[in-house]
């Protein structure tokens, strides 16, 4: 196939347009705030587990405490009870009775506050520990929220760059002639399609030709459509080439 060499150079172009698409639509489909909102998104799951956890620790001691209250108020009624018994009572074995029970009702009240006061130490500590998760949680949320934002403006732009290049690729590739912009885009499906030779090293495989192969890129006429040995891909020859 021949091809004026002006029409090979605007191969070039619609090959960088190519990669401008491709990157633009990767971009769009997975911009650089993913990977972070989708740790994000895992850290959240644990952390509501962790949640959902900590918030029963703080119900059962708070339960456990509201049951050392109501013993604690049992307690105390009877001690007031035995205590009015006592003062009113004439009898004496009635009275040394009584006298046990309040000491055994002193002892059993001096356990029930030692016990409330270790629940309401353990309530303050896991009441703490939801309070840091909950904050934990809060940042994860601002976080995730200033990326989404972020990932859902990079997307719009990757989007708007990748139609902008679209309408660009059009606009070259109506100069190029058909048969000619048919080959490249064949040979895009498994190569660069086109790419400059440059110091005798195809861009698009970086790979440096063969003597044999420069010696025959030497020979062809400058309107010759070559391809490179190593890639397939169509080779656009300038001064540059170094042949």
């Amino acid at each position: 196939m021949n091809a004026s060499p002006d029409d090979q150079r605007r191969l070039l172009e619609i090959a960088a347009l190519d990669t401008r698409i491709r990157v633009a639509a990767a971009a769009a489909r997975s911009p650089e705030q993913a990977a972070r909102v989708s740790e994000l998104m895992q850290a959240r799951t644990e952390l509501n587990q962790e949640l959902v956890r900590a918030r029963g620790d703080v119900d059962d001691v708070r339960a456990e405490q509201r049951r050392l209250d109501d013993d604690l108020k049992v307690v105390e009624a009877r001690i007031a009870r035995d205590a009015a018994r006592l003062a009113d009572s004439a009898n004496a074995k009635e009275a040394q009775s009584l006298e046990h029970e309040l000491a055994a009702l002193a002892r059993r009240k001096s356990d029930l506050e030692d016990a409330d006061l270790d629940a309401m130490e353990r309530a303050e500590a896991a009441e703490e520990v939801v309070a840091q998760l909950e904050a934990r949680l809060r940042d994860i949320n601002e976080e995730g929220a200033d990326l989404s934002a972020a990932a859902k403006s990079a997307v719009a732009a990757a989007q708007a760059d990748q139609a902008a290049a679209a309408r660009d690729r059009d606009a070259v590739a109506a100069t190029v002639p058909a048969d000619l912009l048919g080959l490249y885009d064949k040979l895009a499906q498994r190569s660069a399609g086109a790419a400059l030779l440059r110091r005798q090293t195809c861009e698009g495989c970086h790979m440096v030709l063969a003597g044999s192969d420069l010696s025959a890129l030497r020979t062809a006429a400058p309107d010759a459509v070559v391809t490179c040995p190593e890639c397939g891909c169509i080779l656009v020859r300038t001064e540059e080439s170094g042949l």
